[in-house]
C-alpha cells in the first residue's frame, strides 16, 4: 500500500507542475500503464534530455528496499546532479524539531555525519549509496511556500548533505 501512495503522491506532483506549465513524466517500478509509465532507464534519460521533469513512483519494485534507497538508485541510473529530498521540515536537525525544540539545523553535513549521529535524513543504505557516488542531497520543507520554485532556481534552501568536511565539524581536531 505504501507504495501504491507513492503514485498517488507523484500523479498529485505531476499534476500540480503542470499547472504551472513544466512538461512531466511519471514512471513506476510496478507496472501500471493507465497512470504511468513502466521505469526503464534509457527512456528516463531520454524525457531528461528533451527537459522534461520525470517522477519516479513506487520505488524499486522489490521488498526491502526503501523509497530513499529507489530515489538513490534511480539517480544513480539517470545521472543526475542531486537529490531533492522534500519533507515536512525545513533541513537536517541535529534531533526532531518538531519534538526537541532545542534541535539544531544544519545548513550543511557530510553524508559521514549523518551516518555516525544516526540521524534520520534517509535510511543508511541510501546515504552509503550517495556517499559513495558522491550524488549531493537537498533537505527541504515541501510545504514551504515557494520552496520547489527555489530549488528549481538553485536558491540556498534546507540543508545540503554531501561529502568532505561539514560546517558543523570545521575546525575540530580529529582524534
Amino acid at each position: 500500500m505504501g507504495m501504491l501512495a507513492t503514485v498517488l503522491n507523484a500523479l498529485a506532483l505531476q499534476n500540480a507542475l503542470e499547472n504551472v506549465g513544466i512538461p512531466t513524466r511519471v514512471q513506476s517500478a510496478i507496472e501500471m500503464r493507465e497512470l504511468a509509465e513502466p521505469y526503464i532507464r534509457r527512456r528516463a534519460v531520454r524525457h531528461l534530455e528533451k527537459k522534461r521533469f520525470v517522477i519516479f513512483a513506487a520505488g524499486t519494485g522489490n521488498p526491502y528496499f526503501t523509497t530513499d534507497t529507489a530515489a538513490a538508485l534511480r539517480a544513480m541510473e539517470v545521472g543526475a546532479e542531486v537529490i531533492l529530498k522534500a519533507t515536512k521540515v525545513d533541513g537536517v536537525y541535529s534531533s526532531d524539531p518538531l519534538k526537541d525544540p532545542r534541535a539544531k539545523k544544519f545548513s550543511e553535513i557530510t553524508y559521514i555525519d549523518v551516518l555516525r549521529k544516526g540521524l534520520k535524513v534517509m535510511d543508511s543504505t541510501a546515504i552509503s549509496l550517495c556517499m559513495d557516488n558522491n550524488l549531493p542531497i537537498i533537505v527541504f520543507d515541501l510545504t514551504g511556500k515557494g520552496n520547489i520554485n527555489k530549488i528549481l532556481q538553485g536558491k540556498k534552501i534546507g540543508t545540503l548533505v554531501k561529502g568532505g568536511i561539514s560546517r558543523a565539524n570545521r575546525g575540530k581536531k580529529k582524534s
